[in-house]
């Protein structure tokens, strides 16, 4: 039995409740799912901050939540004030979409200086700050890695990949995402300075999965698949656990 392996996988995984027609019951059946994994944090819809701060109190479960998502068209002040808000609320991470029109305009200082607004209101509150990059939306490499030395300077804690909602028009008239690809993840590992985390969300379903990111030097994964991934692992390392009834994928990334 590896439980020191299991814990590690257990750890790495954010479980994302964010899908917008996640009820209230099933907000909560979410975080009682993440204490049962204990992983290491739930990122819920702002609104239920609260919530989630009552069922996971106690625990080593966190909570966090989403700013400006998913398209991060939100001005400065409204970051900052939904950061405010969410920590007050009882949220210790904050996972921040960037501005990706500002992004893609390279209107670097703009990036900048909202991420550093968004940080010291994280700071103010003691909680951490992801920033959310969206690359479906960033066609050239440049605007990944400018954005991994901003976020350096600004001593944001962790780079994210995707919301899991960054949907891209193909020529069919259909929309599709990729999420966190092996290269964009590689890249994102290899230009963020020292301190700064790398966190793979969006497409990644299964504990081969996590373990290849984990290999990778990923260090969280915002995850749906939560139960899906843990119940494998459970079976793949020796660990018994209370059979689910069924165990499926919870609605998102």
């Amino acid at each position: 039995m590896n439980t020191t392996l299991i814990k590690s996988i257990a750890k790495m995984i954010d479980h994302s409740l964010l899908h917008p027609t996640l009820t209230d019951d099933e907000l909560r059946e979410g975080c009682e799912l993440a204490l049962k994994y204990d992983v290491a944090s739930v990122c819920i819809k702002p609104y239920a901050v609260k919530m989630a701060t009552d069922i996971l109190k106690g625990s080593d479960v966190l909570v966090g939540t989403v700013v400006g998502f998913p398209h991060g068209s939100s001005s400065r002040e409204i970051k900052v004030a939904e950061t405010e808000q969410a920590c007050i609320d009882g949220a210790v991470e904050i996972d921040m979409v960037v501005n990706i029109g500002k992004v893609l305009s390279k209107d670097w200082e703009y990036v900048r200086e909202e991420i550093v607004a968004v940080k010291a209101a994280c700071v103010k509150h003691g909680a951490i700050l992801k920033v959310i990059f969206e690359n479906d939306f960033l066609p050239e490499d440049e605007f990944k890695t400018q954005l991994c030395k901003i976020c350096t300077d600004a001593k944001a804690e962790f780079v994210k990949t995707s919301t899991g909602y960054g949907f891209v028009k193909g020529s069919d008239g259909k929309y599709s995402y990729e999420g966190a690809t092996l290269s964009d993840l590689q890249l994102m590992l290899d230009h963020v300075g020292e301190g700064v985390l790398v966190k793979a969300a969006g497409g990644i379903r299964t504990l081969d999965g996590l373990l290849k990111v984990k290999e990778m030097g990923v260090a969280r994964l915002g995850a749906s698949a939560t139960a899906v991934i843990m119940e494998d692992a459970y079976r793949r390392f020796g660990v018994v656990t209370a059979p689910l009834p069924e165990v499926k994928e919870s609605k998102g990334y």
